[in-house]
Parts: C-alpha cells; sequence; structure tokens
C-alpha cells in the first residue's frame, strides 16, 4: 500500500492520539494500522510511546516485537532494492548481517530508546506468580488487644487456639496441626482483626488473601495463584492463611453453571484445603464471609471449614473499647461513654468509628464558623446517632431467613438463639 496516498481515518486516528496521548489501546490501534500501511518505524514510535505509559503491556510487546520483526525482515523479490556487496567481516571473524541501505537502523534505536527494558516474554508466562507481597509476618496484636467479645475469644480458645499451642496434646489425641475456621457475621464486626490477634497468638505469620490476589484473567492463572499461596504458606508454617470473603472464591458450585473458570477455582481451593495427606500441618486457614450460607458446602466438610464461629455486632464492653480508640485522638470534653454505649446497641465496629467521623465532622463545622476549637461533646455523638443508624439490618434481615428455612443440620444454632435471644426471630 502506497504510504503516500491520503488516509482519512488514519489522519483522525492520529488526532484522536494527540488529544488523548494516554488513551494506550488507541495508540495501539493506531500502531497497528502504520505497521500494516507499511510505516514501521512510525509504529515503533507509538508502541514505545504505549510501553512507556503502560510497562510490560503484552499487546504492546507483541506489536513491538511484531514491527521490529518487519523492519528486519527481507524485501520481496519486487521492492528488494539492488543487490550490494556483503560487509567485510567485523574483528574477531563474526560476519555482520548484510547492509540494508533501505532501512535506518540509527533512527529505529532512538525510536524504541525510551521503552523500559523487560523480560522476554516467554520467562514471564513459564515462571511462578509472585504471593511474597501477600505473605506477612506475625501480627503483634493479640486477642486481650480486642475489647469485649469475651464468648467469641473463649470459643476460639477452646476450638482452634488450645489445640494449636499443644500440638503433641493434640497429636495424642489424633489431631494434626492443620485446622479451617470460618468466621462468619454482619459486615464491619471485626472479623480481620480476630483473624490478625489468632496469628498473633499461635507466633505465625500472617497472609490476608482477598479474592483479587487470585482471580486472573488468562485460563489456568487464578487456580495457579491460589496453589501458589498455599504452597510458599507450607514452606513458612506455621502461617496463618486468612481467606476474606470466601463466599466470593468458594462459591456453590451449582451457581456457577456459566462460569467454568470461577468453578475451577472452587476445585482447586478444595484440593489446597484436603488434610487427608497431612501436607497443610502448620498451615492454619481461617474465613471470613458475610454469606457462609452462600459457600460451596464441600468446602464444610470436615478436614476444611469444619469449625463455625459467629461474629455478632460488639457488646457494651467492646463498643465501650472502640468508642474510646476512636475519639480519645480529638478534642473531647464531658464525654459519656456509659450513655453512647447504651446508644449505641446494633451498630458494628466499622459503624461506631463512622458514627465518630460524623460527629466530629459536626464540632469541626462550628469550629471553622467560630474561628476557635470546639471540644467535641456527648451530644454530638448522640445527634449524630439519629443520622447514622446501623449497617447490619440487613444482614440480621437474610440470617434471620436462613435460621429459620435453612438450619436443618443445626449449622446456625448459635445464630438462632441470638436472634431469639434479641427478638428478632
Amino acid at each position: 500500500m502506497s504510504t503516500d496516498a491520503p488516509d482519512p481515518l488514519l489522519t483522525s486516528l492520529l488526532a484522536a492520539v494527540d488529544a488523548a496521548p494516554d488513551d494506550v489501546p488507541l495508540r495501539l490501534h493506531v500502531a497497528e494500522l502504520l505497521l500494516a500501511r507499511g510505516r514501521g518505524a512510525e509504529a515503533l514510535q507509538h508502541c514505545s510511546r504505549a510501553l512507556t505509559a503502560a510497562p510490560g503491556d503484552p499487546p504492546a510487546r507483541g506489536l513491538l516485537r511484531r514491527g521490529t520483526a518487519a523492519l528486519a525482515a527481507p524485501q520481496s523479490p519486487q521492492s528488494r532494492p539492488p543487490a550490494v556487496p556483503p560487509a567485510a567481516p567485523a574483528a574477531g571473524g563474526t560476519e555482520r548481517p548484510p547492509a540494508r541501505p533501505d532501512f535506518d537502523w540509527r533512527q529505529a534505536e532512538e525510536d524504541v530508546a525510551d521503552v523500559p527494558q523487560l523480560e522476554p516474554a516467554f520467562v514471564e508466562e513459564a515462571g511462578d506468580p509472585v504471593v511474597e507481597d501477600v505473605l506477612h509476618a506475625a501480627p503483634t496484636v493479640r486477642l486481650a488487644d480486642v475489647g469485649g467479645m469475651e464468648q467469641v475469644k473463649q470459643r476460639l480458645e477452646l476450638s482452634f487456639l488450645g489445640p494449636m499451642r499443644n500440638p503433641e496434646m493434640a497429636k495424642a489425641f489424633g489431631k494434626g496441626l492443620a485446622g479451617g475456621l470460618l468466621l462468619y457475621g454482619p459486615p464491619g464486626c471485626g472479623k480481620t482483626f480476630l483473624a490478625r490477634a489468632v496469628a498473633g497468638e499461635l507466633g505465625a505469620g500472617f497472609s490476608e488473601v482477598g479474592i483479587s490476589d487470585v482471580l486472573d484473567m488468562w485460563m489456568g492463572r487464578s487456580e495457579r495463584n491460589l496453589a501458589e499461596i498455599f504452597r510458599v504458606a507450607r514452606r513458612k508454617a506455621p502461617h496463618v492463611l486468612f481467606l476474606d470473603e470466601i463466599d466470593a472464591l468458594g462459591q456453590k458450585r451449582s451457581h456457577l453453571t456459566h462460569s467454568a473458570g470461577l468453578r475451577n477455582v472452587v476445585n482447586q481451593l478444595l484440593t489446597e484445603m484436603d488434610s487427608l495427606s497431612g501436607k497443610n500441618d502448620g498451615v492454619f486457614v481461617l474465613g471470613a464471609t458475610n454469606h457462609p450460607w452462600d459457600i460451596d458446602s464441600a468446602l464444610r466438610r470436615p478436614g476444611r471449614f469444619d469449625r463455625m464461629l459467629l461474629v455478632l455486632p460488639p457488646d457494651e464492653p467492646a463498643r465501650e473499647a472502640i468508642l474510646r480508640h476512636n475519639l480519645h485522638k480529638r478534642p473531647i470534653e464531658g464525654i459519656d461513654l456509659g450513655k453512647l454505649v447504651k446508644a449505641t446497641d446494633g451498630y458494628s465496629g466499622a459503624d461506631l468509628a463512622h458514627l465518630c467521623d460524623t460527629a466530629a465532622e459536626r464540632a469541626l463545622a462550628d469550629s471553622v464558623r467560630t474561628g476557635r476549637v470546639r471540644p467535641l461533646t456527648t451530644k454530638d455523638v448522640l445527634t449524630a446517632a439519629r443520622e447514622v443508624q446501623p449497617s447490619t439490618g440487613p444482614w440480621f434481615a437474610t440470617a434471620r431467613n436462613v435460621a429459620l428455612f435453612g438450619n436443618s443440620d443445626g449449622s446456625y444454632d448459635e445464630l438462632a438463639a441470638y436472634l431469639k435471644k434479641n427478638r428478632k426471630l
């Protein structure tokens, strides 16, 4: 195709690139068109700009390789220039490739000089996914740092921490040094903080694994990411793997009939958690979810998440500790914590933090208006409590139906007892 003929489409696209220079997909589309029209040097310039904006972008790298190969490839017989004598051998006997007078190599090197140095594509594709960034040392927080929630702490101690702290005794009773515990309850009630405290009590490393650390757009990568996370945790045992929002990674496979990728992730998670071979000794798996009823039943099998612990909204001692923590660094005056605790029954920990922020905003607005700092008072917090309602209501509405109609195996007896005691059932 002649490069001298006017091309309205390409002219419009080049103008669009000038208007949006950081639009990488648009720039790569223009580079494709330029390469197809025989304007390889210009295509390389756009590849360079794209890789500067998005280092490692696979389409940009692939296009860069194609463009470079096209420029370096011999031309067809119809367009090949007259033959020229071969270049003399370089010092040391290495023969240089034949010179191409129609291609300016110096200009090509300048075009790609600002492209970041990257590993070859096959090295990245063959390597293991990087998971070290989700693995951390043992947390310093302990259960004593969790305000209130004494019943939850006792359940943790009896069913999970006690056997882990006494491995010889546990083995005498046939209990392996592995375990799976599922924390469930309304959002914002401290499940992640409890998981960190468990790791701190065990003196174990801690990994908080979210869905973004596992799922990948490429086929098979999600399963490999999950397998690698478990492999590294085993190597660093004792280690606590905390799988946040486990219902997203371990959904019921009956709900995934049209999503083979997620079904494979669930299958991989089941394989990694299978403790029959003892390969998970020293790896303690904790899961957290707001919707345990959406988790695949195979994950609840003995040897996997065979224990469940209900984490409810903070009780009075816990609410006092949370309110004290969120108020103590702010200017306060005459705060009656007892009155605030009574007024915030049913609030989650996140709700209480938001309540304190809302009250602080009111005091800050008054301070800005008067030009002097006005401390927070009990009235500010109580006024904010009329605006900030507990966010746990919708969760309990769903949980009530589960406790009434989905508790045939007794899994939710603890939840049903709480709802009955608080007259929500």
